[in-house]
């Protein structure tokens, strides 16, 4: 038999409706035998995630205003699915762990895990599988770097007891400590990702709220096309750059493993979805895969006579970014010029002090600054075989009156990135999606 993991997300964990689905579409298929669940998500608009209330109650416990009310209103949430749908499991013990470990002074990070905790135990019960929690198996170092090969040897051994678990996402723990660390946001598609590649599934399932990929942002362009297929490298390039169905960091450990994934719609488990798999699988012979972007960037551009002459040059800017914290996201380069893309929350209130040290060891003939561009991903594998995709992308921009800052197509040739100002980011998208799509 095979082995697939799933992953749940909020809106699918959200109430005892959507536990009812979970259930249908995990016994519709015996090879689904790990599964990955987020906390509870909104059940309608005006709702509140319970990972949200969860911080909030650690904010009030902090400053010393009430916050059992508030409690009261996440554990209420359980409580409901657990009689709708009347599971045998006792949450009571769980929440007078959480209260006790709240008004003792816990951290942040345990505090906001317990919304996948009793998710995962929750569901554990309810489909019949064991739980097994990630603390302890999912570990950080002391900086709260994940550790994936430690991590995937303890999940190796501890899954290899459990023909059929129920993990929570979203958190593991620090080696050294043994405190809880959580992912960033979204962190329960890493988790699943980090399951799958541990019992060394054939498939890994991200079950969400819509039916896979599109090829660009159905709030910017009008019921943009599916993305029935596409490669680990393609989904990286658009998840950088704001596609957000699936967490960026999600695609590595599967990836090591050769492992496919496959974006679900839980309220349509009949559709196919989206396949991301390997890029020598890719050969739908397509010349977009999709279309993605972020605002705002900021530009900073040095000029110097025969900069191309002078040793270290590029090092010693970068070196002025990386004393001071910041990453960048592009280096378009010139004969006499270098140009450092950032994004703009990147700096705050740094720029003026990252011009003064680009003064002093730059040396430069002049510095400007460019605010508000936007970064646009154009991303196929198909464009290193296309001849005039660029002309293609610009005079579809020069016929939207769309002015472009910048352009550069990446090194392996599968994106071409165009820079314009945040004001015709939406245009522009539009623009480059009816060039390429019929």
């Amino acid at each position: 038999m095979g082995v697939k993991t799933l992953k749940f997300g909020g809106s699918s964990v959200a109430d005892g409706i959507q536990l009812a689905k979970i259930k249908e579409i995990v016994d519709s298929d015996p090879e689904r035998r790990y599964v990955v669940v987020s906390a509870p998500g909104k059940r309608f608009d005006g709702d509140s995630k319970i990972t949200d209330l969860l911080f909030m109650c650690k904010a009030q416990a902090d400053a010393n205003i009430p916050y059992e009310q508030l409690l009261q209103v996440v554990t209420d949430r359980y409580s409901a699915i657990k009689y709708n749908l009347d599971i045998d499991v006792d949450l009571d013990k769980c929440y007078d762990e959480i209260l006790d470990k709240l008004a003792k002074g816990c951290s942040e990070a345990y505090i906001v895990s317990r919304g996948e905790y009793l998710s995962a135990v929750l569901v554990a019960a309810y489909l019949g599988y064991d739980f097994v929690d990630t603390e302890g198996l999912i570990v950080f170092d002391k900086k709260g770097r994940l550790l994936s090969e430690e991590t995937n040897e303890r999940l190796s051994k501890e899954l290899a007891k459990h023909e059929r678990a129920v993990l929570p996402g979203f958190y593991g723990s620090y080696l050294e400590s043994g405190e809880i660390c959580l992912l960033s946001r979204g962190g329960s598609d890493v988790t699943g990702s980090l399951v799958a590649r541990a019992v060394d599934a054939d498939i890994y399932e991200n079950w969400t709220d819509v039916s896979g990929l599109l090829m660009a942002d159905p709030r910017v362009v009008t019921n943009p096309k599916p993305i029935d297929t596409i490669s680990y490298m393609e989904l990286r390039e658009l998840s950088y750059m704001g596609a957000s169905v699936l967490h960026e960091d999600a695609v590595f450990p599967v990836r090591l493993s050769n492992i496919p994934i496959n974006i679900r719609n839980t309220n349509a488990p009949d559709d196919p979805g989206t396949i991301i798999t390997t890029e020598n699988e890719q050969t739908s012979g397509k010349v977009l895969s999709g279309i993605a972007g972020k605002t705002p960037f900021t530009v900073i551009t040095v000029y110097k006579n025969m900069m191309n002459k002078e040793i270290g040059y590029v090092r010693r800017a970068l070196t002025v970014l990386e004393d001071m914290g910041i990453s960048f996201d592009h280096i378009p380069t010139g004969i006499d010029s270098l140009s450092v893309v950032i994004e703009s929350s990147e700096l705050e209130d740094k720029l003026e002090d990252v011009l003064h040290e680009f003064e002093q060891r730059l040396h430069p003939d002049e510095i400007t600054v460019v605010p508000d561009i936007a970064l646009i991903a154009v991303v196929g594998m198909g464009l290193s075989r296309t001849v005039g995709v660029s002309a293609k992308i610009t005079a579809a921009l020069a016929e939207s009156k769309v002015n472009i800052r910048m352009i550069n197509q990446g090194t392996n040739e599968i994106n071409v990135i165009v820079g314009v100002e945040s004001k015709d980011f939406k245009a522009a998208i539009r623009a480059i999606y009816n060039a390429f799509v019929d």
